[in-house]
């Protein structure tokens, strides 16, 4: 099985097992201070069972891990759930697809 977390899907064979991960929107929450990243992900799999856990996992990773990190230049100070991950098959090539969204508050670190 191969995986890849991408974050776009160029080169991507359908049936390879993907975790899509992209920018969605935001704002600058506290002036100068904080700022609230929307990210989606999307997660490919070639059994719809497969993809369904590994979005939940991805979830459980965003919501439970990441808060307290430092991520490069940037402290991450929480994250919430925007949406959990629902089924979501691909329109073109009709693959099993899982898509959730959270919000990440990030400041300076």
């Amino acid at each position: 099985m191969a995986l890849a977390v991408t974050g776009d899907l160029v080169g991507r064979e359908p049936a390879e097992t993907t975790i899509y991960i992209e920018h969605s929107g935001g704002h600058r929450a506290v002036r100068n201070r904080l700022d609230r990243a929307s990210t989606t992900y999307q997660v490919y799999a070639h059994h719809r069972e497969d993809a369904a856990a590994l979005a939940y996992r991805v979830r459980e990773h965003l919501l439970e891990d990441l808060p307290g990190r430092q991520v490069g230049e940037a402290l991450v100070l929480d994250v919430a759930e925007e949406q959990a991950p629902v089924y979501f098959p691909d329109p073109t090539s009709r693959e099993h697809s899982y898509l959730g969204e959270v919000a990440l508050f990030i400041t300076e670190a």
